[in-house]
């Protein structure tokens, strides 16, 4: 799931495992076409990354394995042929999506050793010994300890390079070649690459220099104006692991310290807000349910089932953007476009599904296949809370109104009046032209 070689602990353990055993490490990372929604968009951010993977593994040492599983009929055990002639496993501890199965059910099917290290938070998801309620309860003990975490990783340094040759299952990927090996896996087709993010290590550096040189200052401010373009724009590459939050938030102090800015805003952000959705998603077995609400929100929607929504839109309308909603339809686009929508909209886009479909079951599946189909930050925890909060998770009770019940709502009048709509309208409308 951290689809990179700079600040990722998995990695440097596996390097001091191999450094005490007198042994190479081999960096393996695979791509099927089998995972659900696969499909062009998803696979060609994830292949854009690779070239300079493999640059810098070969730098550094260590052995390079890309398998690129373009057919159904392909081999599916390719990890398990890997194993057979290693000393461990070391891979990534991470509560959704294949990896959260694979560390269930992996090790009994291997002779080694294998480990899951915490790459993707700054406080490692095992610092905490259960599910938090919201932010201000998880909030003061990641301050307690965030010291102790919040420090550079590490150079990598193996004492024995791979010397051998590549393994037989590896697939060689050039920038040149990658929209052909797209072309040849049995995925969707119908979902075209981002038109506004691009995938790799390097990419996700020049957003975060962008963002400190022009967003940081004004982060704060304007973080919730999406036509403002203030926020960093980081979190597919956060998603897939081609940055750390680790590497973001010492870059993030540091520019704020050399220029006297504060920067609190942006760190609860990326900290305590981010790691929140982790602990949620550990804690939580059906964190992709409505069972995983708070009483409080279960309760209301019981009392509020069987209040009138009109209109209801089907699925299908909503993926087109086919509302009377210009300020929806035009978050739908960018999503359906870009791979992302802005945050505060986000959470406008949430809110009306749940006004406009039959039942809640029904509008949070719509909104889940939506970010599993095109969003480049989709599959993530942060989905899965950021979409549950819509239904009050990590929320308090609010006053009570049809279909929502003490759920909080949010409209389109407010909308207007706390950002530029139309500006946003605008630009979202530009995309599409040709």
């Amino acid at each position: 799931m951290n689809r990179r070689v700079d600040s990722n602990h998995a990695m440097l353990f596996a390097i001091e495992l191999a450094n005490r055993e007198r042994l190479p490490v081999l960096f393996y990372e695979g791509l099927t076409c089998s995972y659900p929604f696969a499909n062009d968009r998803l696979h060609t951010f994830v292949l854009e990354a690779v070239p300079d993977i493999a640059r810098h593994l070969r730098e550094l040492g260590i052995g390079y394995c890309f398998y690129l599983r373009r057919r159904h009929a392909d081999p599916n055990d390719v990890l398990y042929r890997l194993a057979a002639d290693a000393a461990a496993v070391v891979t990534d501890d991470y509560p959704t999506f294949v990896a959260r199965g694979h560390n269930a059910s992996v090790p009994a099917k291997l002779d080694i050793a294998y480990y899951a290290v915490d790459s993707s938070c700054i406080v490692p998801m095992a610092s905490f010994a259960k599910r938090e309620y919201a932010a201000y309860t998880i909030r003061p003990k990641i301050r307690r300890v965030l010291s102790e975490f919040l420090r550079p990783a590490p150079a990598p340094r193996v004492d024995l390079r791979w010397s051998g040759p590549a393994p037989q299952w590896h697939t060689q990927v050039t920038p040149g070649d990658i929209a052909t090996l797209v072309a040849s896996c049995e995925i969707d087709h119908s979902v075209p690459p981002s038109i506004a993010f691009r995938g790799g290590a390097d990419e996700a550096r020049r957003r975060l220099h962008v963002f400190l040189r022009d967003g940081l200052r004004r982060y704060a401010r304007l973080k919730n104006e999406p036509s403002a373009h203030a926020t960093s724009e980081l979190s597919p590459y956060l998603h897939f692991g081609q940055i750390s939050s680790l590497e973001v938030a010492l870059a993030v102090q540091e520019c704020a310290r050399e220029e006297r800015l504060i920067a609190d805003e942006f760190l609860e952000e990326l900290i305590v807000r981010r790691e929140l959705a982790f602990n949620f998603t550990r804690f939580t077995d059906n964190y992709d349910s409505l069972a995983a609400l708070p009483d409080w929100a279960l309760k209301t929607m019981r009392e509020h089932a069987a209040d009138r929504r009109d209109p209801v839109y089907t699925a299908e309308q909503l993926e087109c953007a086919q509302t009377y909603d210009e300020l929806w339809n035009a978050t739908q686009r960018e999503l359906v476009l870009r791979g992302k929508i802005h945050g505060y909209y986000r959470m406008y886009w949430g809110k009306k599904i749940i006004q406009w479909s039959a039942g809640y079951d029904e509008a949070l599946a719509t909104m889940i296949r939506l970010h599993d189909r095109y969003a480049l930050d989709g599959r993530d925890p942060c989905t899965y809370a950021n979409i549950l909060w819509c239904f009050g998770l990590h929320d308090r009770p609010w006053t009570e109104r049809p279909i929502f019940g003490t759920i909080r709502y949010m409209s389109y009048e407010g909308m207007k009046r706390k950002t530029d709509v139309d500006a946003y309208v605008r630009e979202i409308a530009a995309l599409e032209r040709p």
